[in-house]
Formats: structure tokens, sequence, C-alpha cells
């Protein structure tokens, strides 16, 4: 059973970006307002992996969802 953290910052980690509290507040600053139109994992800043990454945890409920989701929030407002 995987009892690691599914948190923002380990989102991050696990999307092979820098997951410091300042670099995450840095992406989000630079890639909001998310076009309401858009799906997260439609975004231009993913590539390839972080998209199928981010599309599975939402097509699956997977334990990233949660992550996901407040990701997600963070970027459209």
């Amino acid at each position: 059973m995987d009892t690691s953290p599914h948190d923002i910052q380990a989102l991050f980690a696990q999307l092979g970006l820098p997951d410091s509290e300042a670099a995450i507040a840095e992406f989000i600053d630079q890639h909001r307002p998310l076009d309401p139109a858009l799906k997260l994992e439609d975004a231009p800043f993913w590539n390839g992996i972080q998209r199928r990454f981010i599309a599975a945890a939402i097509e699956e409920d997977a334990e990233w969802v949660e992550a996901v989701d407040h990701l997600d929030a963070l970027l459209r407002h």
C-alpha cells in the first residue's frame, strides 16, 4: 500500500517539476489564468509524460486526483 503523500508538493515532484513552495507559486503565477474551456491536461505547458500522468489521474480517479484538482483550481483563479 502506497502511504506516501499525494499533496501539491509531491505532485510537482512526480511531474518532474521544482517542488519548493516558491517554485510552485512561481509556476502558478506564470501559467494562470488557465482558459476555462481548456482541460488541465491539455494546457500547452505540459510535456507528453506530464500530460498523460494528469489525464490518467483524472480519468482513473487515482490517488493523485485531489492534488491534480487542487492544481487545476489554483491555475484557474
